[in-house]
């Protein structure tokens, strides 16, 4: 699915290969600019280019421990852009963590398995 007109995205994830891959993903049919963080702190200090949507996993801080969790980020995401969408990404398959992050401010939440891609380029699309 593509959408109608392309969006500016922030991936922040700590895994490499998620976010080269899901970067590879979300440009291959249209010309959507992405931009992926390690970090959410990195991303935090580049919210002056006004991402549309922010990818953004619920896990952050396996590679800086002292890095916040993607809870953390979420709620400093919500006062510093606002209108920036946000879908939140997890392994949590739990529904009471899906909740919680909805009512935190993530517009939506996506679980990592074999179609969340093709999940998070239709919501996309949605946006």
């Amino acid at each position: 699915m593509t959408s109608t007109s392309p969006k500016y995205i922030f991936i922040v994830d700590d895994d490499p290969m998620l976010t080269e891959s899901l970067s590879d993903y979300l440009t291959r049919d249209i010309a959507h600019r992405v931009r992926t963080f390690s970090t959410g702190e990195e991303c935090l200090q580049h919210l002056d280019e006004h991402p549309d949507v922010i990818i953004l996993d619920y896990h952050l801080n396996s590679v800086q421990r002292e890095a916040a969790n993607g809870m953390e980020i979420l709620s400093q995401l919500k006062k510093a852009a606002p209108s920036a969408h946000v879908i939140m990404l997890s392994s949590q398959e739990h529904y009471g963590v899906a909740m919680k992050t909805i009512i935190k401010g993530a517009e939506q939440y996506v679980i990592k398995d074999e179609d969340s891609y093709t999940k998070i380029d239709k919501m996309i699309a949605e946006m």
